[in-house]
Formats: structure tokens, C-alpha cells, sequence
């Protein structure tokens, strides 16, 4: 077939928190990263018309929903991206497989959406609960941090980290000596972490994400858990949330990334060009994996021809390997798991970094294999077929 019919059109829905708790770590950053995507693929100059536009969902399911049946129903996008918020996520990933349309879930954690709830026409990209579980919690554990405490979001993403973290805890041999839950966009952590001081444990799991955990880590050096020997664990941290910390405050955390700005040549080229767009902010694991997951998408729409069928789209994006600047080489599983190395990262002291956004150091590389939850352990019903 011909590769230069200006026929042929694609259109993309960054679905985002764009001015909530995580606007920072999906956002705007993302509609970025998918343009980038889009311009590395070539496909404008062989005559495809390739457009973004992008939504906030508010981190709600139902506005997610209602944006995608628009998006899908008379806006004519064929594929929806980021959906940072596992609850918002989960819910188009249901109408997008009633539509037959493509989700390139970048930005959601819960590992439920390569479990119970996969769908063949969903990819999940970047990372999920059970890697960060994994790669933080036995860290964790292996170093003498054998009784915790979780202070956890109360939403679908909240609670899958917090289950599978905990698995792995007990699994490690620890210990688990509470729990509270605090609603998205808590601002006064007082209460809970009053909580977790009482409980003495060695390890205070911070389930949560973005501005939470921010405020979450401030307000608990404010109360002086760090200082009393209890030891922060955020589960789920982007660099922007140690750049608003700040290396003082942040310093010696141990942290589940598959993503660095600064790995290779590669990921400090595409970040040189994302911080030119985004008033110099280097991009999270969530941007990153926005980029990658459009440009691997866009390869299997040049590949077939077409965008319109989803599970088709989905099925030759599984029949190709992945390989690309961000995250290197991988595959995409029956189940929709997109699996690449995780690093397990710490921050540097102030003393350490180079210069600005210089924060992370590299402990230790989790190969591909073992850095996601075993095919057969995940309840997909797609496994196996």
C-alpha cells in the first residue's frame, strides 16, 4: 500500500489531571511528549495527519468516561493516552473496548489492568503497582525495614499499591502494624501521620502520589518521624516530587523507576527537548512513557495501514518488539503488560548532585523478566487464548 494518502489521519486524547495533584507528573508534560512522539515517528512527512487534543478528568471515572464516549463518539480519536488516576483509567478502558478503540495507559499504576480487569484493546505501559511493590518494598525489607505502616490513598490506585506492597512485605518476611487512608488532595496529613508515629514502625509506606506524597513527606519532617528513626518509603515518586522537595528534604529515599532523564545520550536528548517546551522541567516516568507508548503505536499503524480497528492496532503492536529511545527494548505481553527493565534509584544528597535536576543515583538494574508480575499470577483472562 501506498504510504502517502493524506487519507489517512490519526487522532489522539491525552486524558490527564490537568490541574489537580498530578498535573505535574502526566499534564501538559504529556500532550509534550506525544507531539515528540509523533514528530520522531515521520509519519507527518509521509502524508499522515496526525493530531493531539487533550481533557482533564478532573482524577474523577465518571468525567473520564463521559470524555472518552465524546472523544470517541463524535470527535473521532482513536486512541487515548495517559490517564494518570487507576480508577479513571480502568473506566475507559471498558468503554474503549465496548468502542474497539486503543488505550495506551501511560500514566495509571494499578497492576488490575494487566490482571482482572485486561482488555484487548488496553496496553499498559510505563510501570504498575506490583513493579514499585517489588522493587521498593524487598529493597526495603533486605535493609532491616521489617515493620510497617501505610498511609494510603483512598482510590483504586491507593489501594493496589497498598495490596501489593503488602503482599510483598510478608512474603520478605515483615511485618505490617497498620493502616489509615486519606482522600486525594488531603492537605493536612496530621492525623495520619500522628498514627504511624504511634505505631513505631521501622517503615512508613507512603501509598499515594504526586502533591500527596509531597505534602505527605513535608509535613512528616515537620512532625519529626525521620528524625525519631522512622524511615519514608514513597512508593510511587517522580522526579518532579523530589525537585519540589528538594534534595535536603529528599535525600537517601529509595525509589522504583523505570525511567531516568539521565541514563544515556538518548533519554538527555529527549529531555533537552521537553524541557525546552516545559520551562525546563525534565519528564517523569509518566511523560516518558506517554512518548513511547504514541511512538509505538504509531508503528503499528503505519505497519497495518489503518487506526480504526483497536484490537487490531493492539494485536500487531504485540507482534512487534518495542524499541525506542526512553526505554530501550521490550515486548508487549498477552495481557497487555508492556515489560522493560526498572531501576531501583536513591537520592543524593545536596553534596552530591551536580547541578539542577541531577537527583537520582542508580543501586540496582531489575531485568524485564522479573521487574513485572508473572503472566500466570495476574488473572487476565486473555492468557492462555
Amino acid at each position: 500500500m501506498a504510504q502517502n494518502s493524506t487519507a489517512r489521519t490519526v487522532k489522539i486524547g491525552v486524558l490527564s489531571d490537568l490541574s489537580g495533584p498530578y498535573a505535574d507528573v502526566g499534564g501538559m508534560g504529556s500532550v509534550v511528549a506525544a507531539r515528540l512522539a509523533i514528530e520522531d515517528s515521520g509519519l507527518p512527512k509521509k502524508g499522515w495527519t496526525i493530531e493531539v487534543v487533550a481533557a482533564d478528568h478532573q482524577n474523577k471515572a465518571d468525567i473520564a468516561a463521559n470524555t472518552a464516549l465524546k472523544w470517541y463518539d463524535t470527535e473521532g480519536v482513536d486512541a487515548i493516552t495517559d490517564l494518570v488516576n487507576s480508577a479513571a483509567a480502568l473506566a475507559v478502558s471498558q468503554i474503549s473496548r465496548d468502542k474497539n478503540k486503543v488505550v495506551l495507559a501511560s500514566g495509571p499504576a494499578t497492576s488490575d489492568l494487566t490482571g482482572k480487569a485486561c482488555s484487548p484493546n488496553t496496553v499498559h505501559w510505563t510501570s504498575d503497582t506490583w513493579a514499585f511493590a517489588n522493587g521498593t518494598g524487598k529493597a526495603l525489607v533486605k535493609t532491616g525495614g521489617d515493620t510497617w505502616f501505610f498511609l494510603t490513598a483512598d482510590y483504586t490506585f491507593g489501594h493496589s499499591l497498598e495490596r501489593d506492597t503488602e503482599k510483598v512485605v510478608l512474603e520478605s518476611g515483615g511485618k505490617v502494624l497498620g493502616k489509615v487512608r486519606a482522600p486525594i488532595g488531603t492537605s493536612d496529613f496530621a492525623s495520619f501521620l500522628l498514627q504511624a508515629q504511634a505505631s513505631k514502625a521501622k517503615i512508613v509506606a507512603l501509598a499515594n502520589s504526586g502533591a500527596d506524597t509531597i505534602n505527605a513527606i513535608k509535613q512528616a519532617a515537620e512532625f519529626g518521624l525521620v528524625a525519631g528513626g522512622q524511615r519514608m518509603a514513597g512508593m510511587l515518586l517522580y522526579i518532579v516530587d523530589i525537585h519540589s522537595l528538594g534534595l535536603r528534604a529528599a535525600q537517601g529515599t529509595v525509589l522504583t523507576s523505570p525511567f531516568y532523564w539521565d541514563m544515556n545520550d538518548d533519554t538527555r536528548s529527549f529531555a533537552a527537548r521537553f524541557a525546552s517546551q516545559m520551562r525546563g522541567a525534565k519528564p517523569t516516568m509518566i511523560q516518558a512513557g506517554t512518548y513511547s507508548a504514541v511512538l509505538h503505536y504509531l508503528k503499528a499503524v503505519e505497519a497495518l495501514g489503518d487506526s480504526k480497528d483497536g484490537t487490531r492496532v493492539v494485536g500487531t503492536m504485540k507482534d512487534m518488539p518495542t524499541d525506542d529511545p526512553l526505554f530501550g527494548k521490550g515486548r508487549i505481553r498477552a495481557d497487555g503488560r508492556k515489560i522493560h527493565p526498572m531501576y531501583l534509584f536513591q537520592v543524593k544528597s545536596p553534596e552530591e548532585s551536580k547541578g539542577d535536576w541531577d537527583y537520582y543515583k542508580l543501586l540496582a538494574t531489575i531485568p524485564a523478566e522479573e521487574a513485572f508480575r508473572p503472566l500466570d499470577e495476574g488473572g487476565c483472562p486473555l492468557v492462555g487464548k
